[in-house]
């Protein structure tokens, strides 16, 4: 799914860059908060905080993961997977591609279950985030680059 944001994708990809992004922009309610510096190349990690009750699907209560970047490349994409405690790990991704366009940057999220082995697809329905929670933070996304700009951040 995409979004134009009239931004310019450098601001958009300062979003999605800053660990703390991540929660500002999350419609699932399952990130709590965030620690860590924003990311610069695949193999960096973050730490999020979650609280999977808010999805109500497993009852994990909070919990941590650690981000991990698979795909970095400024301006452009950035992707991520998520590592647990409970290993094999499920191997899925989730993604943003920046596009320029007439306006500001077509935002396009994506999230791919294709790694997902099926001990883990036995555990969990995927995808995890509903399809309208992904739809919604494109437009939180879009409201948090214009509150950044307008911070002057």
């Amino acid at each position: 799914m995409s979004r134009l944001v009239p931004a310019a994708a450098d601001a958009v990809f300062a979003v999605l860059a800053d660990p703390k992004g991540h929660v500002d922009i999350d419609a699932s309610g399952m990130l709590i908060d965030a620690e860590g510096q924003p990311v610069e190349r695949p193999g960096d990690r973050f730490l999020v905080h979650m609280d999977r009750e808010a999805i109500g699907d497993v009852p994990l209560g909070k919990y941590d993961v650690e981000v991990v970047i698979t795909e970095l490349t400024p301006g452009r994409e950035i992707a991520w997977t998520v590592e647990g405690k409970i290993r094999p790990h499920a191997g899925h991704i989730y993604g943003y591609r920046l596009e320029p366009a007439e306006g500001g940057t077509l935002v396009t999220s994506y999230c791919d279950w294709s790694r997902t082995s099926e001990e883990w697809k036995k555990r969990i329905t995927f995808p995890v985030v509903p399809e309208s929670s992904l739809k919604a933070t494109l437009g939180i996304l879009e409201r948090t680059v214009r509150r950044r700009a307008a911070a002057g951040s």
